[in-house]
């Protein structure tokens, strides 16, 4: 019997409180852990999705935990630190939809991720991570994570996520995501953090930036315009506008999900921004990041 590709989402779940919606006020979200969530949904049996991140030993950890392994995504991976808790962020929506977010993860269970070395990631056939994974972690295991990614025989997928108040100074993050983009197989990018983070002037200057340095299979997310392919010779296609706006939070995340997740069943690039970009306008007219399936 042919073995399920394995891909590993690593990064940190968090504790997400949302006091625009008293009636859902305490959830589990974080970048990496709401694209394993709708790539395990749209992947069903075709891939083994896991996440890899530390939760603590306490009852919230073991609540998420459960909440993750319900959500079908994997927990071989969960390493658990005896001491450290999991970090909380609180949501706050303008009238658009827009967000906004408070953070108390300084000293998160996640943070001490790959302190031990990389044994978390053994036995894995792609690699899910976000600048948000790289920027809580120490700079030292940043680069030991880096290059044991360019050396490990799983493919790469990354998303910058830039959040300037998780780094040290611009640039390092800068240094950082360049890196992970040149080792980086499938690059999902936003437009947003791409500008804000190398000062690029458009679509077309991140995406010829990106191709220079060797990313030239993902695709570009633009928020309300849409995503473009990072195949400079791919025709635009005209995907639909959202025709209602309640909660951009996990627009990007959801994206991500659908999008690998096309690619596992052997969807042509074309497809792949479909899928995906359909995915995203699902999730961003309902609150929270993880939607119900």
């Amino acid at each position: 019997m042919t073995k399920k590709p394995v891909i590993a989402c690593v990064g940190e779940a968090m504790v997400e409180l949302s006091f625009d919606r008293p009636e859902q006020q305490i959830g589990f979200a974080g970048d990496t852990l709401n694209t394993a969530v709708y790539l395990a949904r749209a992947t069903g049996a075709a891939a083994q999705v896991e996440f890899v991140t530390v939760l603590g030993r306490d009852a919230v950890s073991d609540r998420m935990g459960a909440f993750i392994a319900a959500q079908g995504v994997g927990c071989a991976h969960i390493r658990r630190h005896p001491e450290r808790l999991p970090g909380i962020y609180a949501i706050a929506l303008d009238a658009k939809g827009e967000r906004s977010f408070s953070y108390w993860r300084d000293q998160s269970a996640a943070r001490c991720l790959f302190e031990d070395g990389f044994a978390q990631l053994e036995g894995v056939d792609l690699i899910y991570l976000s600048a948000i994974t790289l920027a809580i972690l120490p700079h030292s295991v940043r680069l030991s994570l880096l290059a044991h990614l360019e050396a490990h025989p799983a493919r790469v997928a990354f998303d910058s996520n830039y959040r300037p108040r998780l780094w040290e100074d611009i640039e390092t993050a800068r240094a950082v995501t360049e890196a992970a983009w040149r080792i980086s197989d499938i690059a999902l990018p936003s437009l947003d953090d791409e500008m804000a983070l190398f000062g690029d002037r458009d679509a077309q200057a991140v995406r010829a930036r990106l191709n220079g340095w060797g990313a030239r299979k993902g695709a570009l997310k633009m928020g309300a315009g849409g995503a473009i392919s990072l195949d400079p010779t791919a025709k635009p296609l005209d995907l639909p506008a959202a025709q209602k706006v309640v909660d951009t939070t996990a627009a990007g995340d959801s994206f991500n999900g659908a999008w690998l997740a096309a690619h596992f069943r052997g969807a042509s690039d074309e497809g792949c921004l479909v899928q995906a970009h359909a995915c995203a306008l699902e999730v961003i007219a309902q609150p929270g990041a993880i939607i119900a399936a």
